[in-house]
């Protein structure tokens, strides 16, 4: 009897032993998927910093204008900033890797990235193309449009700043992302702490978030 229980015993812990190996290595794999898919999203942001910092210089320019709602007179903006961020925004184009269908394999940190960069490009083209529609149709709709134009141009506006907010978010998901998943020793070559310090900045409070904070909500 004691022969055959250290006979069951000894097969309990061979095959736990074998279980636990699987489980080790499959989170190995997993592990090393979301930093290599870490590392592609770090990449494509690099290839984005021209358009993204082109509209955000843009948007800047345009900012004052709108933040606290549309003026009474709507003759009274300044159209040339209005279109030239409008234009800006358009011209942000989402990576190929990090648009929806494709970003649906993405893993861990690389993930929310994906998202977020989506939700800033969608927010800020949408936001400014609606907000010149809407001063358009004050100035040249009829009453009941144009009406309907104003009650609905704060949510363009918050549009715009929260695109921002949403922007000034991913380096530091970015950092944080890459400390989590091991840092410079893990990524080695691949993906530099000074690489991530660099998108950091790009993608930061300090270079994307508007100032002043909007000043306007729908229904006021």
């Amino acid at each position: 009897m004691r022969a055959t229980a250290l006979l069951l015993l000894s097969a309990v812990a061979i095959a736990a032993a074998g279980c636990g190996a699987r489980h080790e290595a499959s989170s190995l794999a997993a592990l090393q998927l979301q930093r290599e898919d870490l590392v592609a999203v770090s990449r494509a942001l690099k290839t984005a910093e021209g358009s993204v910092g082109a509209e955000v210089a843009a948007t800047r320019a345009a900012w004052s204008l709108i933040a606290n709602g549309l003026p009474s007179d709507t003759r009274t903006i300044r159209r040339p900033p209005i279109a030239a961020a409008t234009a800006s925004a358009a011209k942000v184009k989402v990576p190929a890797l990090m648009e929806e269908a494709q970003a649906a394999s993405l893993t861990g940190p690389a993930a929310g990235l994906a998202g977020l960069f989506r939700s800033y490009s969608g927010l800020a083209s949408r936001g400014w193309q609606l907000i010149g529609a809407t001063i358009e149709e004050i100035q040249h709709g009829s009453p009941a449009a144009a009406r309907f134009a104003r009650e609905n141009a704060a949510l363009y506006i918050e549009s715009i700043y929260d695109a921002h907010f949403d922007l000034a978010q991913m380096g530091r998901q970015l950092s944080a992302g890459y400390r989590k998943l091991g840092g410079q020793a893990a990524f080695g070559g691949a993906l530099s702490q000074a690489e991530v310090d660099a998108l950091a900045s790009t993608y930061s409070e300090a270079s994307d978030r508007l100032h002043p904070h909007v000043g306007v909500r729908l229904g006021s």
